[in-house]
C-alpha cells in the first residue's frame, strides 16, 4: 500500500509485532479462509460449567457453506494483515472461544461490527453465518422458530376432504407437524454439531426492553423446548423440522433442541441502550475502534477498488480527516467514494466531486 509514510507512523503506534503474538490465540483476525484446519482440533474442551451434550448429531456434520453473503460484506481479496487488527479485538474474540460466552460488540454505526461475525466464519471455516437482525417487533420465540399452525389446519382439512372422497368414512393421515415448524436464525445456531455455528444478533439496542433478558436462559442452558413437538412426543418422537439454512432440514428428538458445541454468538449494538447487569454478566464485551488508515486501505482493497489508483490514497486521508471532524464516519461511505472516483465520476479540478463527496461524508444525522 503506498499511504503516506508520515501519516502511516502515526497511525501505527499502538500496534503490536504479530511474532510477539501468543499461542493460545486461535482467531487471528485476517479473514483468510483455513487450510486443512478443524476448529475442533484446535479448541480446548469448554469449562465444566459450559459444556454441552446435546443431540443427535448429524451425519454428515458439516456447516452450510458460505452463501457470498461473506464475499459482499468482505470483499474477495485478503490484504488484512496481522498488524492490522487491534491486539485487544484479538484477545476478546478468543476469550469468547474459549469461554463459549457471547460477544456483545459496540462502536460507532458502520465500521464494521457486524463484519466481525463474517471474518470469524471464514477464518475459522464455520460456514454460513446465521444472522438475526433485531427490531423493535422481534421476541425470542420469533428467533426460535416459527409454527404455522393455520397451514397445518388447512392442510389437515384438505387431506380429510380427499381421504373422505376417496375411502369412505376411513380416517386420513394428519400431515407431519414438522412440515410447518421452521427453526429461526437463534434456533438453528443451538442445534447439535461438533463445530459451533457463528449467530450474528445484529443490532440489540434495537430490540424491545425484555429481549435481553428472554436470552438469559437460552444463554446458560444453551437449549430450549418446542412446546408443539414436546406434545406429540409421545407419538412422534423424533420429528424433521426446516432450518434457517436454505433446503436443510434437522431432526428434533421430544421437542428439545440442545447444542453440543455452543454457538460463536456476535451481538452488536450502536449504544443507543444499556443492558441488564445479569445480561452484561453473561456476555464478553468489545467495543470496536474507527479504523485508521492503514486498516481503511486494507479495506478498500479487499473489494478491489482501485488498488493501484493515483485518487486512492488522497481519499483514504481525506476520509480519515472527515471522520475524525464528524465524530465518526460509516467505513462504506469511504468504499462509495472510491467505487465512484474509479469509475469515472473524478476529475481532476472539476467542482462537482468535492460536491459529491460533501453530500457522501456527513453526519449520520437529518435535518
Amino acid at each position: 500500500m503506498s499511504v503516506n509514510d508520515q501519516d502511516l507512523a502515526r497511525t501505527t503506534e499502538h500496534r503490536v509485532p504479530r511474532n510477539d503474538a501468543p499461542d493460545w490465540w486461535i482467531y487471528r483476525g485476517t479473514g483468510r479462509p483455513p487450510h486443512d484446519i478443524d476448529l475442533t482440533e484446535l479448541l480446548p474442551p469448554p469449562p465444566s460449567w459450559r459444556t454441552y451434550s446435546g443431540g443427535p448429531l448429524p451425519d454428515p456434520d458439516l456447516p452450510p457453506p458460505d452463501d457470498g453473503e461473506a464475499d459482499r460484506r468482505l470483499g474477495t481479496e485478503y490484504h488484512l494483515s496481522d498488524t492490522d487488527i487491534d491486539p485487544h479485538e484479538l484477545d476478546m474474540v478468543n476469550a469468547a472461544l474459549y469461554l463459549r460466552r457471547p460477544l456483545l460488540v459496540t462502536g460507532n454505526p458502520g465500521i464494521g461490527k457486524s463484519s466481525l461475525a463474517y471474518r470469524i466464519a471464514r477464518e475459522l471455516g464455520l460456514g454460513r453465518v446465521l444472522r438475526w437482525p433485531i427490531t423493535s417487533h422481534v421476541t425470542l420465540r420469533s428467533g426460535l422458530y416459527d409454527y404455522d399452525a393455520i397451514g397445518r389446519a388447512q392442510a389437515a382439512a384438505t387431506t380429510a376432504t380427499t381421504a373422505a372422497a376417496r375411502q369412505g368414512d376411513e380416517p386420513a393421515d394428519e400431515p407431519p407437524v414438522g412440515d410447518f415448524l421452521r427453526l429461526g436464525p437463534l434456533g438453528t445456531a443451538f442445534l447439535p454439531s461438533r463445530r459451533p455455528r457463528v449467530l450474528l444478533i445484529d443490532e440489540l439496542d434495537k430490540s424491545e426492553a425484555d429481549l435481553p433478558n428472554d436470552l438469559l436462559s437460552l444463554f446458560e442452558d444453551g437449549e430450549f423446548t418446542i412446546p408443539e413437538l414436546a406434545r406429540v412426543r409421545t407419538r412422534s418422537p423424533e420429528v424433521t423440522v426446516h432450518t434457517a439454512d436454505p433446503h436443510r432440514t434437522a431432526a428434533v428428538v421430544d421437542g428439545r433442541v440442545a447444542c453440543h458445541a455452543f454457538p460463536v454468538v456476535v451481538m452488536t449494538s450502536n449504544g443507543e441502550r444499556e443492558f441488564p447487569p445479569a445480561f452484561l454478566r453473561r456476555c464478553l464485551q468489545l467495543r470496536i475502534q474507527n479504523p485508521d488508515l492503514e486498516q481503511l486501505a486494507a479495506i478498500v482493497a479487499n473489494h478491489v477498488l482501485d488498488q493501484n489508483g493515483e485518487h486512492r490514497d488522497r481519499l483514504i486521508r481525506e476520509f480519515v480527516e472527515r471522520s475524525k471532524a464528524d465524530g465518526g464516519l460509516p467505513t462504506d461511505r469511504l468504499l462509495d467514494a472510491v467505487y465512484l472516483a474509479t469509475s469515472g465520476a473524478y476529475q481532476p479540478d472539476q467542482v462537482a466531486w468535492p460536491r459529491l463527496v460533501d453530500a457522501l461524508w456527513h453526519k449520520l444525522t437529518v435535518r
